[in-house]
C-alpha cells in the first residue's frame, strides 16, 4: 500500500503478499477498488461480477498493472447456482470481500415483499451464504479476513433508501455476532460503510436527483457534494485501501467494527 506523508512516499508492507482473496462484484466501482489495493499488496485474486466482458477487462488490467494472479467468474453472486460457481473457483481463500449493488432507490409505499426478498438476497442472504462455505476453511488455517461493503446507512438511514437500509442492517446484526465468535480462530471480520463515491450508483442517485428537481445532473452533484464536510465525493482507490488495510496483519485486533468512510457526512459523535 503507498503511503503519503509531508516529506516523501513510501510503501506500507500489509503483510498479505502471497495471500488469495474473493472480491464480489469488483469489475468497477467500489469492488474493483478493493480488487486493485489487494492486488497492489501481492494478493492473487478471483473476482466476480455479473458482466463478464467489463470482468474480464477487468482481470487483464490488474494482472498487467500488479502480476499477481486473477481468476474471474461472472454471475450474480445473488443466485445459488451462479454462487456455487464462484465458490468451486475460489477454493481456499484467505480472504473474503462481500460486496453488490445496492436496491432502487424509492419510497416505503412502493415497495412490496417481493422487492425486500431481492434486497435481502443480494445484501444480506448471499454475503451470509459466502461466510458460511469460506470462513470454516479460514478456522481451520487459523487466519482469514473478512471485510463487508455495506453502507452509511446502517449508521444513519437514508430515506429513499429503505430496502438498502434493512437488509445492509440486517447483515450488519449479523457480523456483530459472528465476528466475535469467529475471532478466536484468527478470523477478522469487519464492514466498511461506505457513504458517497464517484462511481456508477452515485452517477444514478445524482440522476434521479436531477430528475426530480428538475436540475442538471452536474447541478444534483454540486449538491450532494456540499452536504459533506470534505466537499467531495470518495474515490474507490482510496476506500480499496481502507478494506486492504483491514485485510491486512495489522488489523488482527479490530474485530465486529463498522468503519465509515463517508467524509465526515454522517453526524455522530460515536
Amino acid at each position: 500500500m503507498l503511503v503519503e506523508s509531508k516529506d516523501r512516499e513510501y510503501d506500507m508492507d500489509l503483510g498479505i503478499k502471497g495471500k488469495r482473496a474473493l472480491v464480489c462484484a469488483s469489475s468497477k466501482g467500489l469492488g474493483r477498488g478493493c480488487a486493485e489495493a489487494l492486488a497492489q499488496a501481492g494478493v492473487d485474486l478471483v473476482i466476480n461480477a455479473r458482466g463478464e466482458e467489463a470482468l474480464a477487462a477487468t482481470g487483464e488490467a490488474i494482472r498487467a498493472a500488479h502480476g499477481v494472479n486473477v481468476t474471474t467468474v461472472a454471475g450474480d453472486i445473488s443466485a445459488d447456482e451462479d454462487r456455487a460457481k464462484v465458490l468451486a473457483a475460489a477454493g481456499d481463500i484467505d480472504i473474503l470481500v462481500n460486496n453488490a449493488g445496492g436496491p432502487p432507490p424509492g419510497l416505503w409505499s412502493d415497495w412490496e415483499r417481493e422487492d425486500f426478498i431481492k434486497a435481502l438476497d443480494a445484501n444480506m442472504l448471499a454475503p451470509i451464504a459466502m461466510i458460511k462455505a469460506l470462513v470454516p476453511g479460514m478456522m481451520e488455517r487459523g487466519w482469514g479476513r473478512v471485510v463487508n461493503i455495506t453502507s452509511q446507512s446502517v449508521r444513519a438511514p437514508i430515506p429513499v433508501l429503505g430496502l438498502s437500509n434493512a437488509a445492509r442492517t440486517g447483515l450488519t446484526g449479523y457480523v456483530a455476532g459472528t465476528a466475535r465468535q469467529v475471532a478466536p480462530s484468527g478470523v477478522v471480520m469487519n464492514n466498511l460503510l461506505p457513504g458517497i463515491h464517484a462511481t456508477d450508483r452515485a452517477d444514478s442517485l445524482d440522476g434521479g436527483m436531477a430528475k426530480s428537481e428538475g436540475i442538471s445532473i452536474e447541478e444534483a452533484r454540486a449538491r450532494r457534494s456540499a452536504t459533506i464536510p470534505a466537499r467531495r465525493y470518495g474515490t474507490p482507490a482510496e476506500f480499496g485501501a481502507a478494506c486492504a488495510f483491514l485485510c491486512s496483519e495489522h488489523a488482527g485486533f479490530i474485530v465486529g467494527q463498522n468503519l465509515l468512510l463517508d467524509g465526515g457526512a454522517t453526524n455522530l459523535t460515536m
